[in-house]
């Protein structure tokens, strides 16, 4: 994903550490734990000096989704960054498909999403 199609996608689809801080009462420092953890997926473009964290990676109180553990886990173990694995979760779904591997995510389907992070490069 090129750098500024990256910006412009996280512009519209993630708030940073200090939007999220606000927006869930938690302190940034705690937010960075969690990410390093492995339980929220934060992306750090290139030049850019705080993480991004996509909207879908949250239930309806703003609470990571369980899954998201787990898929990091996993994305960790084949190699991927949070930057990739938010370039695999951001894919679309076949070659005319709309969906994305994190409606697949959020809709509860998490084998779906690890099988596509299994066969994914770093």
């Amino acid at each position: 994903m090129a750098r500024d199609d990256l910006a412009k996608r996280l512009s519209t689809e993630a708030l940073t550490g200090s939007w999220l801080s606000a927006r869930t009462a938690i302190e940034p420092r705690l937010i960075d734990a969690m990410r390093r953890d492995g339980e929220l997926i934060g992306v750090r473009p290139p030049g850019a000096w705080e993480h991004y964290y996509p909207l879908w990676q949250f239930d309806e109180n703003w609470r990571p989704l369980p899954a998201v553990k787990r898929i990091k886990q996993e994305a960790r173990e084949r190699g991927l960054d949070d930057n990739r694995l938010y370039e695999v979760l951001s894919a679309r779904l076949g070659l005319g498909g709309e969906e994305r591997l994190a409606s697949v995510l959020r809709s509860g389907r998490v084998d779906r999403v690890l099988t596509a992070i299994r066969s994914a490069r770093p």
